[in-house]
């Protein structure tokens, strides 16, 4: 057989290797694991549609969520969060515990960060405008280093580092990268899961937009993340574990090493048991799975309550917790227990 039809079977096989991820991290991790948080506007939940929502509720859910991505991406571009001016609103405003600039040594790593960070901060803007006098003030968000910080939690329930020891995202070009990979895939699944719940044509027109940069960020971080794995495999499997533990919060579905009947999340790797034969060597077949979709090509979406068992790092109810320690601004805010 030839290495092009055992990579074409290795790639097909990508589908057929499914179960017990979710189980395993769930028994393992207990309520706590992994957040994924640059998400954006969702779906609802049952107990959420069970309630009066407004587009205004939407964008506020997706407002509160941009304040924590574009706080983690201007803290580790510049050095600084948002500006005093785009943190009032109402609720009850709160204030960003850690961040810090990295001191990057890859030139390509520094302006994607630059980049993504000054998108988000425009995403702040134009939600706040969007929804003017509605708009929600930040709430309190967790991007510290401790070893009880959201970041270090999250970290520790994917193994990345020991039960009890602080994960640094801002300690390395690598450390960023995994800390961003913990938020972005996230949004993207959120954003899609919003265009049903939005009665406003414009509106539903703009989250189609911020769903495209999200993708393009989700992108650039996951191949940046296997292009680097390519010479450090941890690299790659770090963030394959990061991938299983926030499908372990959401209800999504189980997973081995590949794809679970229902998940909502997918790594950065895909691995097939066929060997091939590469300059005589045996080895099993490591593939690039660049872009996290479904079997027809469609990227997944999340539920508010999903979205909220990542952020809170908590598969069961809850309220507060994890990047948002007080909980978040606005209507849309409880989780359920995910199923």
């Amino acid at each position: 057989m030839t290495e092009s039809v055992h990579l074409i079977e290795a790639l097909d096989a990508r589908k057929e290797r499914r179960s017990e991820r979710r189980d395993f991290f769930k028994n393992a991790l207990g309520a706590a694991a992994i957040t994924a948080a640059g998400a954006t506007a969702l779906s609802f939940s049952s107990s959420a549609a069970a309630q009066t929502i407004t587009d205004a509720d939407v964008l506020n859910f997706a407002l509160n969520l941009e304040y924590l991505e574009a706080q983690f991406y201007s803290y580790a571009a510049y050095g600084t969060g948002l500006d005093n001016s785009l943190l009032s609103g109402t609720g009850t405003q709160g204030a960003v515990r850690g961040g810090r600039q990295v001191t990057f040594t890859d030139p390509v790593v520094r302006q994607y960060a630059r980049e993504i960070a000054q998108d988000e901060i425009a995403h702040v803007k134009f939600l706040r405008t969007a929804l003017g006098s509605s708009a929600v003030a930040q709430p309190v968000i967790d991007v510290s280093v401790s070893a009880t910080s959201a970041f270090s939690t999250a970290a520790q329930a994917a193994g990345l580092v020991p039960a009890g020891t602080a994960f640094d995202p801002y300690a390395s070009d690598e450390a960023f990268l995994l800390g961003a990979f913990i938020f972005e895939d996230v949004g993207v699944t959120a954003y899609k899961g919003a265009a049903p719940l939005l009665t406003s044509k414009a509106y539903l027109e703009a989250a189609a937009g911020l769903l495209a940069v999200e993708a393009y960020h989700a992108a650039i971080v996951r191949t940046t993340l296997y292009g680097k794995g390519i010479a450090t495999p941890s690299l790659r499997t770090s963030a394959d574990a990061i991938s299983r533990a926030r499908d372990s919060l959401d209800g999504g579905g189980a997973n081995t090493t590949i794809f679970g009947t229902n998940d909502l999340d997918q790594g950065i790797s895909s691995y097939s048991a066929t060997p091939i034969n590469l300059a005589s060597t045996q080895a099993a077949v490591t593939v690039s799975n660049i872009v996290p979709l479904d079997s027809n090509g469609v990227a997944y979406s999340r539920s508010t309550s999903q979205v909220l068992n990542i952020v809170y790092l908590n598969s069961g109810a809850a309220s507060a917790g994890g990047f948002f320690p007080s909980g978040m601004n606005g209507n849309i805010r409880t989780s359920t227990a995910a199923g």
